[in-house]
């Protein structure tokens, strides 16, 4: 049976929370606390993933041994890079197991505790993967404080997505007041904070996006200068009238064609952040472009590729800056959300075909009781 959705809207933190009709979410919650279920990748996809590429499992509910603790996960995010850890292809971390849990960022309650750092009730940002539980010794989790921001920015713009936007835009992109920053996806979890981050940096941003919705946002809530439809318009025509200087910084999210249209508009020693290329995760032949190189000759310009894992010794620092613009009002974050485990491979497939808007999340539990 398809599934039917709801939409509500959280207009104080930007949520965008999709409810299953005739689902009682906490009571099914309720029922599932005997058994541990877990989401695993039954096969590898070719081309866009479909939900015969995933399977849902029941075990036992882990015990954990003296040292670790029980966490009961709460949130779990999906992020377009799993297309590629589901993927044989080589990259830059091994391929993930076919019959293994899906990986993916959690936050979790610890429920159980035989390790005195990690009481019962601490919530924890954890990488537990498609599952209800998981045990841990402490050594891959860090704490989250319920009392400063929601837990779930841990796994948004606190998490991931907002340190990769942070270091992407500052390391590499380095920014100076008065530049053109153009950014690709720029209503998704990671685009959305590049702008405001550069914004508050002096920049003129330019975003690029799918939807007269996410267009708004942009425009009127985060304070892009301009924003282009590329469903609508010409992206390279209208980068052009939007950036009669050229682009000097381009945060590249989505890879294709975008990224062509960018590259025939860039500035005197330009500076191409190359942070994702969901335009091509599912692509089944190679997409040859043209992709424009001589453009970095002529100009002068350059074009750096990066994993966040890169920069894991400034990340802490980097998280408190971005906590702190966040407590001051200067930033805002989009939360896209899904109820119940078992509808996170259709949150994931729809990432890849621009559903979200925001960073997509599953709850998978409450964090109440």
């Amino acid at each position: 049976m398809e599934t039917e959705w709801t939409y509500v809207i959280e207009s104080s933190r930007f949520n965008i929370i999709h409810i299953p009709k005739c689902k009682y979410f906490l009571e099914q919650n309720m029922l599932n606390e005997q058994v541990n279920r877990q989401i695993i990748l039954d096969s590898r996809p070719t081309g866009y993933p479909t939900s015969s590429n995933f399977r849902m499992l029941e075990s036992n509910i882990p015990s954990p041994k003296e040292g670790q603790v029980l966490i009961r996960t709460i949130w779990l995010s999906v992020d377009p890079y799993m297309r590629g850890r589901i993927s044989d292809a080589p990259s830059y971390t091994p391929p993930h197991p076919v019959g293994v849990t899906m990986p993916g960022g959690t936050v979790g309650k610890v429920v159980v505790s035989l390790n005195a750092k990690f009481p019962v009730g601490t919530f924890v940002s954890i990488s537990s993967g498609w599952q209800d539980y998981s045990i841990s010794d402490g050594s891959n989790v860090r704490i989250v404080d319920p009392a400063s921001v929601p837990i779930s920015t841990a796994l948004g713009i606190l998490g991931m997505p907002g340190l990769t936007a942070y270091h992407g835009l500052f390391e590499i992109g380095r920014p100076q007041a008065g530049e053109t920053v153009v950014v690709s996806g720029a209503s998704g979890a990671v685009g959305a904070i590049v702008g405001q981050l550069a914004k508050l940096a002096g920049c003129r941003v330019i975003g690029i996006a799918g939807s007269d919705a996410k267009i708004r946002y942009l425009l009127d809530e985060l304070g892009f200068d301009s924003v282009i439809n590329y469903k609508a318009e010409s992206v390279e025509d209208q980068l052009k009238d939007s950036c009669p200087q050229g682009i000097d910084v381009y945060f590249d999210n989505v890879g294709g064609s975008i990224t062509d249209a960018a590259m025939d508009n860039l500035a005197y020693k330009a500076r191409i952040i190359i942070c994702g290329q969901i335009s091509q995760y599912n692509l089944q032949e190679p997409d040859l472009g043209p992709r424009n190189l001589r453009q970095l000759l002529v100009n002068q310009a350059s074009m750096e590729g990066f994993i966040v894992g890169r920069f894991a010794d400034k990340s802490e620092s980097a998280r408190q800056r971005l906590t702190d613009l966040l407590m001051q009002g200067k930033l805002k974050y989009m939360e896209d959300i899904v109820n119940g485990l078992e509808n996170a491979p259709e949150a994931f497939m729809g990432l890849f075909h621009g559903n979200n808007f925001g960073k997509m999340l599953v709850r998978v539990s409450s964090d109440i009781d």
